[in-house]
């Protein structure tokens, strides 16, 4: 999904279904006001071969972009 004024990526959603019946999603936090994300977590995953969740670095969203 696009964002119809600046054409941005907003959103990604995967074609299949995982074993368990979910399904991936993405959303771009780019977008958002920051003071809304500065709190969350960084999640680390292998997204190239398995998509197996990495140990997280305790990183928040605050310190990578203020």
């Amino acid at each position: 999904m696009f964002c119809p004024s600046c054409a941005w990526v907003l959103s990604w959603r995967g074609l299949r279904l995982q074993k368990n019946g979910r399904r991936r999603i993405a959303v771009n936090m780019r977008l958002a006001p920051p003071e809304l994300v500065a709190d969350l977590p960084i999640d680390h995953f292998d997204g190239l071969d398995t998509f197996k969740d990495l140990p997280s670095d305790g990183r928040r969203v605050r310190d990578l972009w203020f």
